[in-house]
């Protein structure tokens, strides 16, 4: 939870990056991470993919009331996506190298899926939205992407990256959302919590 006001938000995320930009825009939460199956179904594109998990991580935490304290609850999802592949958390450092120099001098987007619950614990309401980025890396060669991988920075990053951190330095262009591609698009967050009447920073409490 977060320190100060009491919250006003679930976070169905353990995430720190979600956390802080949460506290970024001034939304005191609790999380409760819920884990789902993240296999991508046959046929299911990336916008289908990250919308379908960001739903059901925010209901697996709707489904437990006492936990979040009967709050509106927070979810989302990012991912990847090279020539229409999308690239998920590297496992290995082979793995990572090999995303890197597949994004090496190369465009990608980043797409970010958030769904929010509110309203009566019998029949919520869905607010939802995906948010493509695109990136563009500079050139990058096999040593340096072995070294990032041996920072400790991309191993539960999808991409095999963290734009908020070393990875930074890979970072070309950026066109879209710089909160999305760390992992919470905030303007379109702030939307939906505002449309739920949840407050943020410089709205009027409910």
């Amino acid at each position: 939870m977060t320190t100060g006001a009491p919250p006003v938000l679930c976070l169905a995320s353990a995430s720190p990056r979600r956390r802080e930009l949460l506290r970024q825009v001034g939304v005191s939460h609790l999380v409760l991470a819920s884990g789902i199956d993240e296999s991508p179904l046959p046929g299911e594109d990336a916008a289908q993919y990250v919308a379908r998990l960001a739903r059901g991580k925010a209901q697996a935490a709707w489904a437990r009331p006492a936990e979040r304290q009967e709050l509106p609850v927070l979810a989302a999802d990012t991912t990847v996506v090279l020539d229409g592949r999308m690239l998920g958390k590297p496992a290995t450092r082979e793995e990572c190298v090999g995303m890197l120099l597949a994004l090496s001098g190369r465009s990608h987007e980043v797409l970010t899926a958030i769904a929010l619950l509110a309203g009566d614990p019998g029949a919520p309401v869905l607010r939802e939205c995906v948010v493509c980025s695109q990136v563009r890396f500079r050139p990058i060669g096999a040593v340096e992407a072995a070294r990032y991988w041996d920072s400790g920075e991309p191993r539960d990053k999808a991409g095999g990256y963290a734009v908020q951190g070393f990875g930074a330095v890979f970072v070309a262009e950026l066109s879209g959302s710089y909160s999305g591609v760390m992992g919470l698009p905030l303007f379109e967050t702030a939307g939906l919590l505002r449309a739920a009447g949840v407050p943020t920073w410089g709205s009027a409490t409910p």
